[in-house]
């Protein structure tokens, strides 16, 4: 096993410039996930750690190794792809087997480890089978297998659970994430969806347009988001924004925001009277407000899930979403007041979209 480093990595596509300095430092026997909107470069860096695309500037290492210039082969990594990428004229044995084939393995070894990364995945009892007899999730544990039999220093996963329905996608997450507990191999895995990144990630490196926004883990991104970016991609349902003016009268501070809106900030928070800032407030963190300051605004929508209700309400000229754990009974337009829990709130500048605590 090795560490990954990646150090003001670059990529241009003619004069097109795709990746701009990249650095993430990814420690031996960690799982970190890169995630990201489509074509924010997550699956271009991947490639590039890979040895798949070239890159432009900086510097890749795989174990302390500089690896700009040595072929994918030569890297001892292992990439896991979307479409699994399986031999449909080989059995499972074959598929698995076959990069040690071609290194002209012992094939003592190659039965070893064979069977033992079926053993691991649960594909003993399909070894002879062909890819066109087995699901989507067998299919996808078969390419995890190959990688495993390769016994890498890096695994790479590209959006390996992009083709599966939404039930295997959760058990499929479920398997990947005990197979790095069981394995300790440093695992870098690419994906757009923040649930998946968020249940699986040792530390989550969310990217835009190229550029890395933040490094943290999940919790840390969830709880302490740097920006309005990260804040509103980082949880499900998203956070709601609130644009408006700070105001500050002696030690008090309200965001006065449109439609008549006024939340009471606490006093601590940074920032100017007269300052255009957005406040970020998560659906989970909103309570109901008989009378007061608050985000006030009618029931737009109901939609109850069983263990949760969540509501969308028409307030600040805008729609504001909130959750709740507890039944109530909610009418679509019926008014309402919401208020944000104080020490559940971010406050982030309008015009740069930083949050005001991370200056």
């Amino acid at each position: 096993m090795a560490g990954v480093v990646v150090t003001n990595v670059e990529k241009a596509f003619g004069s097109t410039k795709v990746i701009h300095g990249i650095n993430v430092d990814i420690t031996d026997g960690e799982f970190v996930v890169l995630v990201g909107p489509s074509g924010c470069g997550k699956s271009t860096l991947l490639r590039m750690i890979a040895g798949l695309e070239e890159i432009t500037g900086g510097v890749i290492k795989i174990g302390g190794r500089e690896v700009n210039h040595v072929p994918p082969k030569d890297r001892d990594v292992a990439m896991v792809f979307q479409n699994y990428a399986l031999y449909p004229h080989m059995t499972v044995y074959d598929n698995m087997a076959f990069s040690l084939k071609l290194r002209k393995a012992d094939k003592s070894l190659i039965e070893e480890r064979v069977r033992k990364a079926a053993d691991i995945l649960n594909l003993s009892q399909l070894l002879q089978r062909y890819p066109r007899q087995l699901s989507g999730g067998q299919r996808q544990r078969v390419a995890m297998g190959r990688a495993i039999v390769r016994d890498p220093q890096v695994f790479l996963f590209d959006e390996p659970l992009s083709n599966l329905d939404a039930k295997l996608r959760v058990a499929m997450r479920t398997e990947i994430k005990a197979l790095h507990q069981r394995l300790k191999t440093t695992t870098v895995y690419v994906t757009h969806d923040q649930v998946e990144a968020m249940t699986m990630a040792d530390r989550i490196v969310v990217m835009h347009d190229g550029i890395v926004e933040q490094i943290g883990t999940p919790l840390e991104l969830y709880d302490h988001p740097a920006n309005m970016f990260v804040a509103g991609f980082i949880g499900s349902p998203a956070m709601n924004f609130i644009p408006g003016t700070l105001r500050r009268t002696g030690g008090a501070a309200v965001l006065e925001a449109a439609g008549g809106v006024r939340v009471t900030l606490p006093g601590s928070v940074p920032g100017s009277d007269g300052q255009k800032v957005t406040l970020g407030t998560r659906p989970e963190h909103l309570s109901i407000e008989a009378d007061g300051d608050g985000i006030r605004g009618s029931i737009l929508v109901v939609e109850p899930t069983g263990a949760e209700t969540q509501i969308v309400v028409e307030a600040a000229e805008q729609q504001v979403v909130a959750v709740f754990s507890e039944r109530h009974h909610f009418q679509p337009g019926a008014p309402i007041i919401l208020r944000p829990r104080p020490e559940a709130m971010h406050l982030f500048d309008t015009a740069s979209g930083r949050h005001l605590a991370s200056r």
